[in-house]
């Protein structure tokens, strides 16, 4: 058995996390995460037509009334993000008012901004969850620790989704945060999809590992079939990032993504934030809920990772889990047997 500080601090059997995919649902994926011994977490779910606070609240109460393990959530405090400030609010407050919540919803992930109000906020209001926030750099890391992040999710650019503009990779940014951090718990994301790469993870000095594009081809993840039989045939090579809602982001190619444009700059994206209308937001967002919905794989935006081509197959959520952990642990076994 794998034992790590976030194995024995959360409560749960497995070092490995479900990554958080907003705008997509994850719930019943972490769901099964956790009753499979490992850490689910709720994306935050921006599809059109969503009243998002009340439709984050039911998906709370989904997961506690389907299972009873330790679970989390995922709050983006970009500028553009516009229901954050009151979700940083509400959370605490549901949790301190159902036992269950109290309990079991111990993580909270934020990103694609700043961690400072949610810090402040969450260390009155709900000391006892563990706040991390994701790091692309090793200098957005240092502002992480500064803000008293409980720990950090050291993110590369390999994963699907929104990147950094900092093009940093998972293998390098985790040696880095593990080295000149050694006391802050530690997620590595980004590039996960084997046991050789759980074990890898571990071995640079993270605590535990987060998927993505590996639980969205699982039989419990509520991507469409249409999406999750994209992932198995894809190659490492069949991604490409293009500009996103928040800034780079990495999308399996097909005619949106290579239609939608280059990676703009830093500075020209939050010009071209100032300068959204709530049609020009909400048509690119359509763009991600046909693909989710409709599973049009053609117009619709499909955020994978490069471990595309670490896939080969549809699993249940348990049999990741558990037999990442299994080979994960065979690895090191043989790797100390031939130490002298």
């Amino acid at each position: 058995m794998i034992k790590t500080r976030i194995t024995e601090k959360f409560g749960i059997k497995y070092p490995i996390i479900s990554a958080p995919m907003g705008p997509f649902y994850t719930t019943r994926l972490a769901v099964a995460t956790s009753e499979a011994g490992g850490l689910g977490v709720l994306s935050h779910v921006t599809l059109r037509g969503v009243n998002s606070i009340k439709d984050f609240k039911a998906q709370l109460e989904y997961v506690v009334e389907h299972t009873d393990k330790p679970f989390g959530f995922n709050v983006r405090t970009a500028r553009v993000q516009g229901d954050h400030k009151i979700l940083l609010r509400k959370i605490p407050e549901w949790r301190n008012k159902d036992p269950r919540l109290k309990e079991q919803l111990i993580y909270g992930l934020t990103s694609a901004g700043s961690p400072r109000k949610a810090g402040a906020m969450w260390k009155q209001k709900a000391p006892d969850m563990y706040h991390f926030h994701v790091g692309p750099a090793l200098w957005l890391v240092d502002k992480i620790v500064e803000s008293k992040c409980d720990g950090i999710v050291a993110t590369g650019i390999e994963g699907g989704g929104h990147q950094s503009y900092e093009n940093i990779s998972t293998l390098v940014l985790t040696q880095q945060v593990a080295r000149k951090y050694p006391e802050k718990l530690l997620v590595s994301c980004g590039g996960y999809a084997s046991p050789e790469g759980m074990a890898a993870g571990l071995a640079m000095g993270a605590d535990a590992v987060a998927m993505g594009t590996r639980f969205i081809a699982s039989k419990q993840s509520e991507f469409h079939e249409n999406y999750k039989a994209l992932i198995p045939p894809a190659t490492a090579r069949d991604t490409i990032l293009t500009t996103g809602g928040f800034g780079p982001i990495r999308l399996l190619k097909n005619k949106y993504a290579l239609e939608h444009g280059e990676v703009v700059s830093k500075s020209e994206k939050i010009q071209q934030e100032l300068g959204y209308s709530m049609d020009g937001f909400l048509e690119d967002l359509h763009h991600y809920e046909i693909v989710y919905t409709e599973g049009d794989v053609e117009d619709g935006a499909i955020p994978i990772g490069q471990t595309a081509g670490l896939i080969d197959d549809i699993l249940d959520v348990d049999d990741i889990i558990t037999s990442f952990t299994k080979e994960a642990e065979k690895i090191f076994k043989d790797i100390c047997s031939h130490i002298s």
